[in-house]
């Protein structure tokens, strides 16, 4: 897994950037700054090529810095024996200086009109339509070119974030641009990590211009990597016994949902926690497959001390062992059928931490809107749900994001697979999460963490084919043990 040693990645807002791009530049040449940016932006073409000369290339270009990125780096491939035409969207509006470059290096100019044929033969099309400002979709005149470029054989490569979608939301409002690659400068844009913009960035490059020092120590959003979960991953010490490690709670399954029960306990027993006690109807299948479990049918008060709690997959209308646990001081995990169950007010009341897992449609029925309205801005979905139940968000789905009620950066998932989406492996996220709080993770944490674990157990179960659920359950300590190999002092310990 290349890259895999590299600490979080992080993500900063519109705002954020341009005040470190304004610090930056004022300690700079004039210039210097976009210089940078096209440099990285030519080279990283250039790789994609796999060699300039004689190579068509058109760039798409806007009125903003976008389109100097793209007329600098169009020079810089001229200049190198490729063919450049950059077609003007803006011709009154365009970077002069690029605008003067790229003509001096030889290439040349093109209106809207006449740039199907051009598209049509270009091994490389740039996109420089819309700068990291933008809103609502590319604006009409653009459109067809866009359009144009994704039917063509080019490839096509997006300057700083494709034209159309939302930087700071990951939302797509309108027509957009897709890439097949993005060079971003300077630092992540939260819409590079999250669908459905992140589906529109295509491989994302980021391009080092030395704006690092001026940004702050907070992003907006973080990706963890392995070495960031390594370091969470809870390890017993010479002197852990199963209680000091932790106990979990699952109260889960049903008469008619005894699987779920049976996915919730496996993914909890491979979570880092000492012991599993189970809590519902569905003990004879639990103890079937997994006979290490400590089953109880007297409810959650009476089935002895836990420190953490996983309710609701596949529970049914069991409502009063829903209020059982959110009553406990424990941390809680609420998924599925709790999310369903549970008590708004007895959520937003608890003081001990409160993890929420919904997917994209449970997460609008607590909304009260579309679930295609939470699809389409995910991350504004997962905070004001958050900050409706006081309580942290898992929002699964194509992208997985965690969010704390109280602010500070979000954190979306990189691992995973569309294999994934299969029955029951939600149950099992929830097991692995629930162990991880009763290991004594955070509710952050332990969402980040299980997230991630389950993702690259899910990679690592499919290699490109169907799995079910029970296969994810099976990967999860290679993943672990994939993880903690980052860590210098793992030993196989």
């Amino acid at each position: 897994m290349r890259g895999r040693l590299d600490r979080m990645r992080t993500a900063y807002s519109v705002e954020t950037v341009r005040t470190a791009e304004r610090a930056l530049m004022a300690r700079l040449p004039d210039g210097a700054l976009m210089q940078r940016a096209a440099a990285g932006l030519a080279a990283a073409s250039a790789d994609l090529l796999g060699g300039v000369y004689g190579r068509r290339v058109v760039l798409l270009v806007g009125s903003g810095d976008n389109g100097g990125d793209a007329l600098y780096a169009g020079t810089r491939l001229a200049r190198r024996g490729a063919g450049v035409t950059a077609v003007l969207l803006a011709p009154d509006r365009t970077h002069p200086g690029g605008l003067a470059a790229l003509r001096r290096a030889g290439g040349t100019l093109a209106r809207p009109d006449a740039a199907d044929r051009l598209i049509d033969r270009a091994d490389l099309v740039i996109d420089g339509i819309v700068g990291i400002g933008g809103k609502g979709g590319l604006r009409p005149d653009a459109v067809p070119l866009a359009e144009r470029a994704a039917r063509s054989g080019a490839v096509v490569v997006a300057v700083d974030l494709p034209s159309g979608v939302e930087a700071d939301s990951g939302e797509v409002r309108g027509a957009a641009v897709r890439a097949d690659l993005t060079v971003t400068f300077g630092t992540h844009k939260p819409g590079l990590l999250v669908d459905p913009a992140r589906e529109y960035a295509g491989t994302v490059r980021l391009v080092d211009i030395g704006l690092g020092p001026e940004l702050p120590a907070e992003p907006e959003l973080e990706a963890l990597q392995h070495a960031d979960v390594a370091a969470l991953l809870p390890r017993p010490a010479v002197e852990s016994d199963k209680y000091r490690r932790g106990v979990v709670g699952i109260a889960a399954g049903s008469a008619r949902y005894p699987g779920a029960a049976v996915l919730a306990v496996s993914g909890a027993l491979r979570g880092g926690a000492g012991a599993v006690r189970y809590v519902g109807p569905a003990g004879h299948a639990v103890i079937a497959r997994f006979p290490e479990t400590l089953v109880s049918d007297q409810g959650p008060h009476k089935a002895g001390r836990v420190q953490a709690w996983v309710v609701g997959p596949g529970a049914g209308d069991d409502v009063a062992t829903v209020s059982e646990v959110l009553d406990a001081d424990v941390p809680v995990l609420l998924d599925a059928d709790g999310l369903r169950l549970a008590d708004r007010e007895a959520v937003r009341a608890r003081t001990a931490p409160t993890l929420m897992t919904p997917h994209a449609g449970e997460a609008a029925a607590l909304l009260g809107v579309a679930r295609e309205q939470v699809e389409a801005a995910r991350l504004a979905a997962a905070r004001e749900l958050a900050a409706r139940y006081r309580a942290t968000v898992l929002l699964k789905g194509s992208t997985t994001l965690i969010v704390d009620p109280d602010g500070g950066p979000a954190r979306v998932n990189p691992t995973g697979t569309p294999w994934l989406a299969t029955a029951g492996s939600g149950d099992v996220l929830s097991g692995l999460g629930g162990s991880l709080l009763a290991a004594g993770l955070s509710a952050r944490d332990a969402g980040s963490v299980a997230a991630y674990l389950h993702g690259l157990a899910g990679r690592l179960a499919a290699k490109g084919a169907p799995i079910g659920a029970h296969d994810v359950s099976d990967a999860v300590p290679r993943a672990w043990r994939d993880v903690r190999r980052t860590r210098p002092d793992a030993g196989g310990r």
